[in-house]
């Protein structure tokens, strides 16, 4: 019996979602939170987590209080984890971005992207890369390298918390 079990537990658990996070248009009904991570790419402690962060962040709960994630909820996920683990933003960083800019706004235009890329995408074949977004790291030495936005937006948090940091450093050095 023991040995059945390892056997079990040992094997992969195949999923019928798809491994494609741009895929989740093509799914039409509530996900269980295993799902939904899954997809995401994401543990689910990270989903629950989120969620005691992000008020906007509630997926509905069945009687017996387990989570599904209808589509927008999906969706959201999606922004969040790009705003945070793509892009770089800290929780604190991805809260303020987002009350600044708006919720369906943000989500509008993740969609839209999401569409350009896929076209994109399409019409260049996959393997080939954009000229839009090759990297700025082959430009001459001693010229000018613009950064991306988001680089820029961490590293003005960076700054910020560097400052923050040291207005303590010297507070504490007074005391």
């Amino acid at each position: 019996m023991t040995q059945a079990r390892s056997q079990t537990a040992s094997r992969p658990r195949k999923s019928h979602l798809p491994a494609d996070v741009a895929a989740v248009d093509a799914i039409d009904r509530a996900l269980k939170i295993g799902e939904a991570a899954r997809l995401l790419g994401v543990e689910p402690y990270v989903l629950r987590f989120w969620e005691t962060q992000f008020p906007f962040l509630r997926p509905k709960h069945t009687r017996s209080k387990h989570r599904f994630y209808e589509h927008k909820d999906l969706e959201t996920l999606m922004l969040v984890k790009r705003l945070l683990h793509t892009e770089g933003y800290t929780i604190a960083g991805a809260k303020k971005h987002i009350r600044e800019r708006g919720l369906d706004r943000l989500l509008d235009e993740s969609a839209a992207a999401g569409k350009t890329a896929a076209a994109d995408e399409k019409e260049s074949g996959p393997g080939t890369v954009n000229e839009e977004l090759a990297p700025a790291a082959e430009a001459p030495a001693g010229s000018s390298v613009t950064l991306e936005p988001s680089v820029q937006r961490r590293l003005a948090e960076i700054r910020e918390d560097l400052r923050s940091l040291h207005r303590m450093l010297a507070n504490s050095a007074r005391a």
